[in-house]
């Protein structure tokens, strides 16, 4: 069932991690051990994207790009000049001075669609929402999969309406940014296999399940309710191979932090983190992404120069304390005992 889907080996794969962690030395090792890897188009302009794509060809006959769908967030003004004001402090520790007038772009959106229909890759997965249909139809005709992630039964219908081949069903638990469409809706508390159970009974389209893995058992859970495969991203953090930065990895193995949670603190779109103290001193921090991401980067980019934890985005989902270090086949390799 699997090679249907994702083509690999393994009902395994590597969940795309923007911003540093997913390297093209982390998708070597993971389709190296016979899972499925994704680059992370997030955050990266379309010319590195596209340098990206062309060496894992040589390393991965199957692979997936991620991207960010451009957000519809509307920027309250007053509000965001208020958390510029609240993040004073913050920032006065560091001697920056953050831009006041809010930055909204759509991340080389347009740029990166060509990229992919000059240069069709195997599977194409679609984050914060969907394209246009047009963009899915047009993908499909170049070749590739089209996979939407979501995070409820209604998303789904909406992708499944919109053409998506397949979905990533996200469960709260995991880490790093919510796929949610809908960033004022706050997440139902259900674990990943119930999720997907409630997906696969409004849709008939098959699945990815991530969220809230910590071992083989999560993998087997996951697919025993009907996923074909499932996505691995805190997992692979503090691997050999993964560009996380130092500061966010010995976060993750120091046992001072004990516990996540879902905040907007850092981007102004609801994530899962380690809860630190950034994100108890800015619980009410507004919506507006990418424009709160934009703001506080240079906050988080200091922070983990200086081995800050406090004030960094620490990503990571409930299953974060079982992530080991050492090489990413090894990861793979345990996540699959007894598959």
């Amino acid at each position: 069932m699997t090679e249907s889907l994702l083509d690999s080996p393994l009902p395994i794969a590597a969940a795309p991690m923007a911003g540093g962690p997913t390297t093209l030395a982390l998708a070597r090792a993971v389709a190296d051990a016979g899972a499925f890897p994704f680059l992370a188009g997030g955050y990266k302009t379309a010319a590195a994207l596209a340098e990206e794509v062309h060496q894992l060809r040589s390393a991965a006959s199957s692979f997936g790009v991620n991207l960010f769908v451009p957000s519809t967030d509307v920027v309250n003004a007053a509000a965001f000049a208020a958390y510029v004001d609240e993040l004073s402090s913050e920032a006065a520790a560091y001697e920056l001075d953050l831009d006041p007038t809010p930055l909204v772009d759509d991340d080389q959106w347009d740029a990166k669609l060509d990229l992919l229909l000059d240069d069709p890759v195997p599977v194409v997965s679609f984050t914060f929402g969907l394209p246009e249909a047009s963009a899915i139809s047009s993908l499909k005709k170049a070749g590739s999969r089209v996979l939407a992630t979501v995070t409820t039964p209604q998303e789904a219908v909406q992708a499944q309406d919109a053409g998506a081949d397949a979905l990533i069903v996200q469960g709260p638990d995991a880490g790093g940014h919510s796929a949610t469409f809908d960033p004022e809706r706050p997440p139902k508390p259900v674990s990943t296999p119930p999720l997907v159970r409630q997906v696969l009974r409004a849709v008939d389209l098959p699945v990815i399940g991530t969220g809230g893995i910590d071992g083989p058992d999560a993998i087997r859970d996951i697919l025993t309710a009907g996923a074909q495969a499932a996505a691995v991203g805190t997992m692979l953090l503090r691997t050999d191979e993964a560009g996380t930065s130092p500061t966010h990895k010995h976060a993750l193995g120091d046992r001072a932090f004990t516990e996540t949670v879902l905040t907007r603190a850092f981007t102004g779109r609801p994530a899962r983190a380690l809860r630190n103290g950034f994100a108890d001193r800015h619980r009410d921090a507004p919506i507006g992404y990418p424009a709160i991401h934009h703001l506080t980067r240079p906050l988080r980019q200091a922070a983990a120069a200086a081995g800050d934890p406090d004030r960094l985005h620490l990503w990571a989902g409930t299953g974060w304390q079982a992530a080991p270090t050492g090489p990413a086949t090894d990861v793979i390799r345990h996540l699959t005992e007894g598959a």
